[in-house]
């Protein structure tokens, strides 16, 4: 079924109202049989499967707050992820519809709004950006329809006050966590979705700002319609009053799906009393074992009674003219994006660029860290060429080696920037506000002239104080080398940062491999000296290519008759022939660089198909 697609109104109502319903819905962990069961002999018998839900039926209706609620470990948050498509259909049993028909997952995950119990925000973006962003990319219109849209968000969500203040993140002085919390749920209403899910909007805030969020979302039930579902734990008197709907959870299997005056009436019917000092749902939830789970076969005088609560809930939707659309209303088109390829990478691009200048770690370390080791290189390795010799060309030989490994261990700091910024790619792109290959693109040009400045800064103090080939050619040559270096080890690094699950893992993968191309470099064993077997790894190599060019732009070309070892004045070996022995050719100058810039995209690309697949993996 295709879902219908409504824009968002100036009124602030939507067009077109849902209903959720489960029927029967199952969903078990995969047990190792079941992930391996081609390993197995048939005669192994089946591990029984552990079902996080079982049998739920329950419905969520517009105009409505359904909360749903449950003891720890009783299946909320995978209730809440089966409803907005992060679960996979087919590893479902039972059905979910929307409005009586199958929900195209695809087409409801880009229709609705659903907020993740963590946080998940660009902490150095101010909350207007953070809100304006989100609109640009999930609203057409432009910059005037997302600024329209952004003003009167952040008056519903009552932010006027910090709209100029950085979201902030742990240590970093930002907004309350209340106010974090009223913005992520901001991230998730710009294109105003008829059906917004949120995981604990209320978990870590205290009593006034949990109240706040929740008087905030009732705000919009009541006046836009709209079908809000949220898990809670245990909620207080104040916000418990607040919810239409009340789904209770039990070791996976619906207790109770109605209103709270009902739950009262069946916790009575089961000869229990509540005491004064305890709410509903919290001696409900104490209490589980004493009522009876809600199935098909349960009695419907006593469990299918409808009260006055459920009368009047159904009319105040009736009476704020909130419709729910039928097949014939059903448009059989899904939503696509809403910019073009173009437009998402200079949205994105603009993004990248103020998050870089504003990270202090980041843009003026690394500044500093270039200009510093530029200068330090080049007072260490002074004039080394002044002398001839063996040992002079050695020094010289090390000082290309130990650039290469400042230059390509440096840019692996940015690993957990990389790491941060994915989360946030995997809440985005699984809700259709841009592509995959927008993201990687507007990475790669945010960066190109951003390396370009911090190769310029380290190349233009080491090339002069060390006394390499004094000809601009040559020290324009060095420095392009020099960000082709830093490029590729960005690359390198975002590579990996889409690959690995973690800081930890990611920095042990990324020194291992880094210290095993420099390994296989030929900076210490020659090609020929080099294993069979391990001869791929001479070609893998971010050392090898680099290293050749700064040789063969050095020693070859017009700088190629020069003496380097003399003795009793005559010169016993030429530039050339150093070259020679090191089985370097001048063609090798540009075919190098061709290498490089082949690993540049190449890296580039696997990061796509990584993040791709792994975007793919949570849609299907």
């Amino acid at each position: 079924m295709e879902l219908p697609v409504t824009s968002p109104d100036s009124g602030g109502r939507n067009k077109v109202s849902y209903t959720i319903e489960t029927r029967n819905l199952s969903y078990a962990l995969p047990s190792l049989y079941d992930e391996f069961s081609w390993i197995f002999c048939c005669n192994i018998p089946k591990i029984p499967q552990k079902f996080i839900i079982k049998d739920v039926n329950c419905e969520a209706r517009p105009g409505q707050i359904t909360a749903i609620a449950g003891p720890s470990g009783a299946g909320k948050t995978t209730l809440l992820e089966i409803l907005a498509g992060k679960i996979s259909p087919t590893k479902v049993t039972g059905q979910v519809l929307v409005n009586g028909h199958p929900v195209n997952a695809k087409c409801f995950r880009r229709l609705s709004g659903y907020v993740t119990q963590e946080d998940a925000l660009f902490p150095l973006l101010t909350v207007e950006e953070t809100l304006m962003y989100s609109a640009l990319l999930r609203l057409p219109g432009g910059k005037k329809e997302a600024a329209n849209r952004v003003g009167v968000l952040i008056k519903e969500l009552g932010l006027e006050h910090v709209a100029g203040s950085r979201v902030g993140e742990g240590s970093n002085k930002g907004i309350s966590g209340g106010e974090r919390r009223r913005v992520s749920i901001g991230i998730e209403l710009v294109h105003d979705p008829a059906v917004i899910l949120i995981d604990e909007p209320t978990s870590g805030l205290d009593s006034a700002s949990a109240l706040h969020v929740i008087s905030l979302l009732q705000l919009m039930v009541v006046n836009q319609g709209k079908t809000i579902v949220l898990t809670i734990h245990q909620p207080g008197f104040r916000i418990l009053e607040l919810f239409d709907r009340l789904v209770l959870l039990s070791n996976g299997c619906v207790l109770h799906n109605g209103s709270l005056k009902y739950l009262e009436e069946r916790i009575k019917f089961s000869g229990l009393q509540i005491p004064p000092h305890i709410n509903v749902l919290e001696f409900a939830i104490d209490v589980t074992g004493s009522i009876v789970i809600q199935t098909s076969e349960t009695p419907n005088i006593h469990f299918y009674l409808k009260d006055h609560g459920e009368k009047r809930e159904s009319l105040r939707v009736d009476d704020k003219e909130f419709t729910i659309s039928n097949h014939n209303d059903i448009v059989e088109k899904c939503p696509f994006y809403s910019n073009s390829h173009i437009e998402e990478i200079l949205i994105l691009g603009g993004r990248f660029c103020k998050n870089i200048f504003r990270t202090k770690q980041l843009f003026a370390t690394r500044i500093i860290q270039a200009l510093v080791a530029g200068f330090i290189l080049g007072s260490i390795f002074m004039n080394v060429d002044n002398n001839l010799g063996q040992v002079a060309l050695q020094t010289r030989l090390g000082f290309f080696a130990f650039s290469l490994t400042f230059l390509l261990s440096s840019m692996t700091e940015g690993l957990p920037i990389f790491l941060q910024e994915r989360r946030i790619f995997m809440r985005e792109t699984s809700r259709g506000a841009y592509r995959v290959s927008s993201y990687v693109v507007a990475n790669t040009f945010v960066f190109l002239p951003f390396l370009l400045m911090v190769g310029l800064l380290y190349t233009v103090p080491v090339y002069w104080l060390v006394g390499l080939r004094r000809n601009m050619d040559g020290f324009l040559y060095f420095a392009m080398i020099v960000w082709m270096v830093v490029l590729m080890s960005n690359s390198f690094t975002a590579c990996f940062s889409a690959l690995v699950p973690n800081f930890i893992m990611g920095t042990s993968i990324i020194a291992g491999l880094m210290g095993s191309f420099f390994l296989f470099s030929g900076y210490f064993l020659s090609k020929e000296k080099i294993p069979n077997y391990w001869i791929f790894m001479h070609y893998l190599s971010l050392f090898k290519y680099p290293f050749e060019c700064f040789l063969i732009n050095e020693y070859g070309g017009k700088g190629g008759k020069r003496c380097l070892e003399s003795e009793r004045g005559e010169c016993k070996l030429f530039a050339n022939d150093f070259l020679r022995q090191q089985d370097l050719k001048e063609s090798q100058k540009w075919s190098n660089l061709a290498v490089m810039l082949c690993f540049i995209l190449g890296y580039r690309v696997l990061c796509y198909l990584i993040l791709w697949y792994r975007c793919y993996r949570t849609r299907s």
